[in-house]
């Protein structure tokens, strides 16, 4: 089972999240600010961390930044799904993000072990992809060249066994990650 840690600022939320996840994974540890979060993480060593993105004491981005590098997945939350709200966590090293609408069953399918297949970047293609963002847009947004995007969907295509970008945003929208 994977053993998860849950760090959110809100009491309820965190509740209602290891309701819904029941016994799909192992939590073996919670937080509610920064501080706590990094001992909480460091002193259980999970396989994941559900990490939300606003957090007293300088946000998930702050928890990255004092926990990483590390073996251990990070997968932000958010209320919002707008770029500047999760870009910086991403970035920071979390594998991906979801809002926190999301249903028990598809947090669980984003626990999911194919995205850790694919490199931080080919995530952030994966999911501009998704977004229905075209190649020259990608490029542009994430400073690189339009055959370098290519090359990314081709290895994310192959990686996951899809064999269009069509195939791909249906995927990241069932994992809730777009």
């Amino acid at each position: 089972m994977t053993r998860v840690v849950l760090v959110d600022d809100h009491q309820m939320f965190r509740s209602g999240v290891k309701a819904e996840l029941g016994a799909s994974v192992e939590i073996v540890g919670e937080a509610g600010d920064v501080d706590e979060a990094i001992e909480v993480i460091k002193a259980t060593g999970p396989e994941v961390v559900l990490l939300d993105v606003h957090l007293p004491g300088g946000g998930g981005v702050e928890v990255l930044r004092q926990v990483l590098p590390s073996d251990t997945k990070f997968l932000a939350l958010s209320v919002s799904d707008a770029a500047e709200d999760v870009i910086g966590v991403v970035r920071g090293g979390a594998r991906g993000y979801v809002t926190k609408t999301i249903s028990g069953g598809e947090l669980t399918s984003a626990i999911d072990p194919e995205l850790d297949q694919l490199t931080q970047r080919e995530r952030e293609v994966l999911r501009l992809i998704a977004r229905g963002y075209a190649y020259k847009e990608i490029a542009k947004e994430l400073f690189i060249s339009v055959k370098t995007v290519e090359t990314h969907v081709s290895s994310v295509l192959r990686k996951l066994q899809l064999s269009n970008r069509h195939e791909l945003s249906r995927w990241a929208a069932a994992r809730r990650l777009v």
